[in-house]
């Protein structure tokens, strides 16, 4: 239930209290303590604390050393129950929650929501996004395929299909991407075909527009658009070749990619994973 966090002569006991994670209550000591030698110096951190007697129970200990008690609580009652023990105890105490959430009652049209650890959550989800994001970035156009089975979504398709978009896309909704090319004779990665194929998503497009597409492309870098690369012939033989695949492998859906809108590609892509792994991904909104 306790950690210490320093070592010395216990000439100083910080008692971080929280109904959450006490993830808060200890950077803010921490950042404080930067100031301060930190010889003799103890933290212990109580997280999920929300009853009366949880409180009492820690104030008890303590009472016993020489200590001091700082506390993220957003009960209104629990706080002053902390402040009326600390009086009655004589342990100083310091809210850092109490103040603002005061202010902020006065100021705004409704009272604090008193639910426990919602920035947590908040935080959670915000360093699980831009873990994510970094995912996809780093297994883009098929690098680190001995990775795949990390993915959440892994994406097929030939070269300028929108993969790395619509993977960039999804990640910023906290998905965690890899996408495949698909190169005519070049065969696909093993470990593709290793990992849960209900996470497998392809991409097609119609001919007209991939030379389009390809075209602009090799233009804009400066490059002769009349190579291969753009040819009507060469596309179609290489979507023939997607195709192929696709057809050996009935379980991945396929997505049409042609002049449609990217977010309305990733609405699908998410709602077809969810109901193809509801057991993993049984959120309503967001990424897993």
């Amino acid at each position: 239930m306790s950690t210490d966090t320093a070592e010395g002569k216990n000439s100083l006991t910080i008692f971080a209290i929280s109904d959450g994670t006490g993830e808060t209550a200890d950077q803010m000591i921490k950042a404080a303590l930067v100031q301060y030698v930190r010889e003799g110096l103890r933290i212990i951190r109580y997280k999920n604390v929300r009853t009366e007697s949880q409180v009492a129970s820690i104030f008890e200990e303590a009472h016993t050393t020489r200590s001091l008690l700082v506390y993220t609580v957003v009960s209104d009652n629990l706080r002053k129950f902390i402040h009326k023990m600390s009086e009655q105890s004589g342990v100083a105490s310091v809210d850092l929650l109490g103040g603002l959430l005061e202010i902020l009652s006065k100021n705004l049209a409704r009272d604090p929501n008193s639910q426990p650890g919602l920035f947590h959550q908040v935080n959670e989800y915000y360093f699980r996004r831009i873990e994510a994001i970094e995912f996809t970035v780093r297994h883009d156009d098929g690098r680190y395929a001995e990775n795949l089975m990390e993915a959440d979504i892994i994406l097929v398709g030939l070269s300028r299909t929108s993969k790395t978009p619509l993977s960039v896309y999804l990640s910023y909704k906290g998905w965690k991407v890899a996408n495949v090319p698909v190169v005519k004779n070049i065969p696909l990665p093993e470990k593709l075909f290793q990992t849960d194929q209900r996470k497998i998503v392809g991409l097609i497009i119609e001919p007209q527009a991939l030379v389009k597409i390809r075209r602009e492309r090799l233009i804009k870098m400066g490059e002769d658009p009349t190579g291969d690369y753009a040819k009507m012939d060469h596309v179609i033989e290489e979507i023939e070749y997607c195709k192929d695949i696709y057809r050996k492998n009935r379980r991945w859906p396929v997505f049409d990619v042609t002049e449609k809108a990217l977010e309305e590609t990733a609405t699908e892509v998410e709602k077809v994973i969810r109901n193809s792994i509801p057991e993993k991904y049984n959120n309503a909104g967001g990424g897993p």
